[in-house]
């Protein structure tokens, strides 16, 4: 079964650290499928947004964990994911992750 491009974008990643690529690196971060590839994140983007992407990078976030301090025993806080920074052309943007304008 193929994967339609709004399974492989989950969501975008809104964070301190991804507005300031946002705003001056022209860099968007989103969290997306696990088995998805470059590429099909690329065609995603692309085709969701009508913008041209030029580069994708990739990373799988580990999950992250905490300490039961009754008992000292571990325990899982948040899963892991897939997260994918993608660079956009020059002059391109996408405008949900611009604020009101």
């Amino acid at each position: 079964m193929k994967k339609s491009v709004f399974d492989i974008i989950r969501r975008p990643i809104i964070t301190e650290k991804s507005n300031y690529l946002s705003s001056y690196l022209t860099q968007y971060v989103f969290e997306v499928d696990k088995r998805a590839t470059k590429t099909a994140i690329k065609e995603a983007i692309e085709t969701i947004f009508d913008v041209k992407v030029k580069r994708v990078n990739v990373m799988n976030v580990p999950a992250k964990q905490s300490r039961n301090m009754r008992n000292r025993q571990m325990r899982t806080r948040t899963s892991a994911y897939k997260k994918a920074i993608v660079t956009l052309a020059e002059g391109e943007r996408i405008p949900i992750f611009e604020g009101v304008e």
